[in-house]
């Protein structure tokens, strides 16, 4: 009897028990609740075992199904269909509040994933910015989450690397099913995966990525071991890995290539509308629709606007604000550095300079570690800043990611900014936290609703004057700019996606009202077709948090306390924003 099948009949003698024992219903109730979110967590691990390597639960470090396939799907389908009948045979009545929360998010994570599965994402399993090519390429470089301490993780890679092969044999074949049912992606993305895909057909071995570990060996090694994987990983590289990226690179840039197509959005399909509501309810965790967020964006791009001509006027520049735009896109002052580890050095200044005012904001605080480092070579040139998280077990610190292509055009005016949404106390607090609470069950530890993560970061972008930041005008013309950008993003990606905009209107919007470089709008307009409506998530998240510290603020008076407020926020982890705001309410009506 497989491990789910012990734990699910543990759960059914418990419900058994409850009929048969009405003093220790509830108790009984209450474990056989939790042996069944156990269970989901346990089985969710098993089906998704790259997401188990990012959680630090190496049991299945070897493994990679290919997802792309009918049968994949299928244990999708019986998986969550399963959970969804499960939660539903508990009652509220019978369960604790953080239990109801707990059925809640899993009922919705059951809900969307099915409705996810109605569509064939499949037909375009890459693009350049968020599919598994890129993914594993972090992992073959042997310091991102896939371990390689002990000869077994590295033997461990090389199947997993085997298995990762059959994928891309296969994400050929849905591409070529892709073309003849019209789904495809848009030529200017395909454009951007070809280099990617070349860069990783580099003959000389000892210089390529997946060869990296081997130049990583753990003292410990035995010199036979050394040789033995050196021989491995030697053979991986030249007979598997670079043949791989050559056929896969050639398809590209050829036949996938001549049939890519003209439109930018997901509404040049017949599902386009429908996929694009489902994306809306992915990203946002609300039921609004195309129109009201695209007019929301119209109504925040004005109001910033306004606050970035008041900056404009502080630094005592007289042109129109798009000139502004252009004069701090390329003012000297702000592009001082000439070594990329300068851009790092600055990020962990910014560090140090705020750390004495957070204690003031936060009593609710992460212990997990937490480093700046450079975005890897091979994915640097189409990358933004990002957040990468520490393991559970608290031994692989998060990390921030900095992008550095060109370090002579890499201009500082939105770094503090940067720096509150993806470091402290942005990403790194809200998902540590997270992770480190014990109070949560397992599945909700690494769950992550995008409205409610990077509605939290773009937030503490707002804290930089509380936190003893933004004191030099650009810094605050940066956290304008970093909203404005957000707030651009509802107006072009629901643009983009149910309006007809093409990549070139929505290139051309941006560069009207914001102050980022051209190659950096066009990097963001591409990421948000190869992606629609996640995009959407930062603005209408940070959103509903400002309006609920406003509602705290004004219901509690003095009785307000900001530190319990973000530990409130922050303590139950990632859950949907209608969940949110009930947990808020009820905290403001018990302090009231």
């Amino acid at each position: 009897m497989n491990y789910l099948k012990i734990v699910l009949f543990t759960v059914f003698l418990s419900l058994l028990s409850c009929q048969n024992n009405p003093k220790d219903n509830s108790k009984n109730i209450q474990e056989a609740f939790h042996s069944a979110l156990e269970a989901y967590y346990q089985k969710s691990l098993k089906l998704y075992p790259l997401s188990a390597t990012y959680q630090g639960d190496y049991r299945y470090n070897n493994q990679l199904p290919n997802y792309l396939t009918p049968e994949f799907k299928d244990r999708e389908n019986s998986f969550y269909t399963f959970y969804k009948e499960e939660m539903n045979r508990f009652n509220d009545e019978s369960l604790s509040e953080e239990d109801v929360l707990s059925k809640k998010v899993l009922l919705w994570e059951c809900e969307t994933n099915l409705k996810r599965l109605t569509f064939e994402q499949e037909l375009t399993p890459i693009n350049q910015m968020w599919t598994l090519q890129l993914t594993m390429g972090q992992l073959a470089g042997g310091t991102s989450a896939q371990p390689f301490k002990t000869v077994k993780d590295y033997e461990n890679w090389l199947e997993r690397v085997d298995a990762y092969l059959e994928w891309m044999r296969s994400a050929e074949d849905r591409m070529r099913e892709g073309i003849q049912k019209g789904v495809v992606l848009p030529k200017s993305l395909i454009k951007k995966v070809v280099p990617q895909l070349q860069s990783l057909t580099n003959t000389n071995i000892e210089e390529h990525l997946f060869y990296s570990p081997v130049k990583k060996f753990p003292d410990t090694f035995s010199e036979k071991d050394k040789k033995q994987l050196t021989e491995k990983y030697t053979h991986m590289v030249s007979q598997k890995i670079i043949p791989a990226y050559r056929q896969l690179a050639a398809f590209m840039d050829n036949e996938y290539m001549k049939n890519g197509r003209g439109s930018s959005g997901i509404g040049a399909f017949d599902f386009g509308s429908r996929y694009y509501d489902y994306s809306i309810q992915l990203y946002t965790t609300t039921r609004m629709t195309a129109d009201e967020i695209h007019q929301l964006g119209l109504n925040e791009v004005a109001r910033i606007s306004k606050e970035m001509e008041a900056v404009k006027k502080q630094v005592g520049y007289e042109g129109d604000l798009k000139s502004f735009f252009n004069h701090v896109r390329g003012l000297e002052k702000l592009i001082p550095f000439t070594d990329p580890q300068q851009v790092v050095d600055n990020f962990n200044a910014i560090h140090k300079k705020m750390k004495s005012r957070v204690d003031a904001l936060f009593e609710l605080q992460p212990k997990t570690k937490f480093e700046v480092r450079r975005t890897e070579a091979f994915r640097e040139a189409s990358a933004s800043a990002e957040y990468s998280p520490g393991s559970l077990d608290g031994t692989r610190p998060g990390i921030f990611y900095v992008p550095i292509p060109d370090v002579t055009q890499y201009n500082v005016f939105s770094d503090e900014d940067l720096f509150l949404h993806e470091a402290i106390p942005g990403h790194h607090f809200q998902i540590s936290l997270q992770q480190e609470n014990t109070a949560l069950p397992s599945f909700r530890k690494s769950l992550w609703y995008s409205s409610y993560g990077e509605g939290w970061a773009l937030y503490c972008e707002s804290l930089g004057k509380e936190l003893g930041l933004y004191d030099d005008p650009y810094q605050y013309f940066g956290m304008l700019s970093a909203e404005m950008h957000r707030a651009i993003r509802l107006v072009v990606d629901t643009g983009i996606h149910t309006q007809g905009w093409s990549r070139e209107k929505a290139i051309q919007y941006s560069l009207d009202n914001e102050a980022e470089s051209e190659a950096s709008i066009i990097s963001e307009i591409e990421r948000y077709m190869a992606n629609p409506g996640q995009a959407l998530s930062y603005k209408i998240g940070q959103l509903k948090i400002l309006e609920l510290r406003k509602k705290a603020t004004e219901t509690l008076g003095d009785g307000f306390d900001i530190k319990e407020f973000h530990a409130k926020v922050l303590e139950s982890g990632c859950i949907p924003l209608q969940l949110l705001e009930n947990k808020i309410n009820s905290w403001i009506a018990t302090k009231k």
